[in-house]
């Protein structure tokens, strides 16, 4: 009896970490996300109720309730997952915070830089190319809907991005990645960077879901956010840190919308440095739902993929997957 008890303890809990089966975690994180984001939702109602007088007034004096709304509601997405990934950490992985890609030294922080500079560049290169191929045509510098400021906006959508891209890194990437990665190493077929390939495309597949109910969203867009997915995980992969996706994220989705005026993932947003209408073929421009969808986009992230390949080496002296990716860092050791 004593045995039997023992095997199906050992189904759901690995006595070598002290700490639940990988299965076991990723529920956990699905169940934590929805409690903290119950509670975040909560306090947040209550503080739009209170926003020509409150907190959101001055916060984001100058602007619109819905402009203040859909920031506020991006930076308490961004605050759940934190709050979120905390409380994992500390109660089911058992491990830092900091294991989760967010070791702030001074090589994080270059890595960020570069991501940054990496997404500005390849939305530069995506908007001269259709601009010297006649894909598109700019109708207007420092264009916002009517009623709005275009510097509030600027402002309110840098703030939006990276709300988003904190929230989704440290999601798919930073929690979810790392524990396939680490409950697949050594199961079965799966070596430990068998494991971590495992890990960039089920999340990869993930990110592309999770993007499919946006406006104007096909089966080519959410194949080509899945094909994104890998170029964000590279970054990842490659270092065990989320620097270079988190950089790369923000300034991908802020050049796109913000700088160059195109969809982001089926979304305009509303305000442009500079106004520009798509008018290449859709296949690869990627139409109303913006170049993500589209040939130049996949080319970019190809392209942008390689560039996260050569930084690697050129700053670690060499290419291979990060063993941060598979190798927690537990907190009871401290301890021993």
């Amino acid at each position: 009896m004593s045995s039997f008890l023992d095997r199906t303890l050992g189904l759901v809990w690995n006595r070598e970490e002290r700490r639940p089966r990988a299965p076991v975690r990723l529920v956990a994180v699905a169940l934590v996300f929805l409690l903290v984001g119950q509670a975040i939702s909560a306090v947040f109602a209550a503080l739009s109720d209170q926003y020509q007088g409150g907190v959101f007034a001055l916060l984001f004096a100058g602007t619109t309730l819905d402009v203040a709304i859909q920031t506020g509601s991006t930076l308490f997405g961004a605050l759940t997952a934190v709050i979120s990934a905390v409380v994992l950490a500390l109660v089911v992985d058992r491990r830092r915070f900091s294991d989760y890609g967010f070791r702030l030294d001074r090589a994080w922080w270059r890595d960020f830089g570069f991501g940054a500079g990496l997404g500005v560049g390849l939305m530069t290169l995506l908007f001269l190319v259709s601009l010297g191929a006649g894909w598109l045509r700019v109708t207007g510098f420092g264009v916002a809907s009517e009623g709005f400021s275009p510097g509030v906006l600027v402002v309110s959508y840098l703030l939006t991005f990276a709300g988003v891209s904190l929230s989704e890194e440290l999601l798919v990437r930073g929690v979810i990645l790392t524990n396939i990665a680490e409950g697949a190493a050594g199961v079965g077929p799966f070596s430990e960077r068998a494991g971590s390939v495992l890990a960039v495309a089920l999340t990869s597949l993930l990110f592309g879901v999770l993007h499919a109910g946006n406006p104007n969203a096909t089966v080519v867009s959410t194949a080509s956010i899945a094909l994104a997915g890998v170029f964000l995980a590279a970054g990842y992969a490659l270092t065990g840190e989320l620097a270079v996706p988190l950089g790369l994220h923000l300034t991908w989705n802020y050049a796109q919308g913000v700088m160059y005026g195109f969809p982001v993932s089926g979304t305009r947003v509303g305000v442009a440095i500079i106004e520009t209408e798509l008018t290449g073929p859709t296949l690869l421009t990627g139409g109303r739902f913006g170049p993500e969808a589209g040939l130049l986009g996949v080319a970019a992230v190809l392209l942008g993929t390689g560039l996260i390949a050569w930084w690697v080496r050129r700053t670690r002296g060499g290419l291979a997957l990060s063993p941060m990716v598979w190798t927690p860092e537990f907190r009871w050791r401290d301890a021993e």
